[in-house]
């Protein structure tokens, strides 16, 4: 850096590029989510579908990769988050709020566990909208995606 006569700085010989959209190439990771926590594998999930992992990282674009999360149904929440944790929905009309414990979602839906978690993570923009498309969830073992030739992601988690 060097300063000029009026007291501003300028910058000798950086130059700054900024990543287009069209250069951009996303990945394709796939977790197992077995005995994971839902707190500890949903930040990491969003690190990653945000782009955060890279270093062409803006936050104004759409740079994270694509998650392939099997094994849904078997995933963990510490402490009495079975029975104490509750999911609203809203049906719009008078009254019309439905709750529901986590073990009900868990028999039921276990993929809207994770995906819910991952939700609240990423921006409650269009951008975040546009992101959690690239996340795929399945409750079992098997998933569509083998042709994208997924590479195992290993969350650096506590398992407990």
């Amino acid at each position: 850096l060097r300063s000029s006569n009026r007291g501003s700085w300028s910058v000798l010989s950086m130059k700054m590029t900024s990543v287009k959209g069209a250069e951009l190439n996303k990945k394709w990771y796939v977790v197992d989510a077995t005995d994971l926590v839902v707190g500890r594998l949903a930040s990491h999930i969003a690190y990653v579908l945000r782009g955060k992992h890279k270093s062409n990282f803006v936050p104004h674009l759409d740079c994270g990769d694509h998650v392939v999360v099997i094994n849904a149904e078997k995933v963990k929440f510490t402490g009495n988050k079975w029975r104490g944790k509750v999911y609203h929905h809203h049906s719009n009309f008078m009254g019309g709020i439905k709750a529901r414990m986590a073990e009900d979602v868990l028999k039921t839906h276990p993929e809207r566990i994770l995906e819910s978690a991952v939700r609240g993570m990423l921006p409650h923009t269009k951008l975040g909208a546009r992101q959690i498309h690239s996340l795929k969830i399945y409750a079992g073992e098997q998933h569509p995606h083998e042709a994208q030739q997924p590479l195992p992601l290993v969350p650096r988690l506590n398992r407990k």
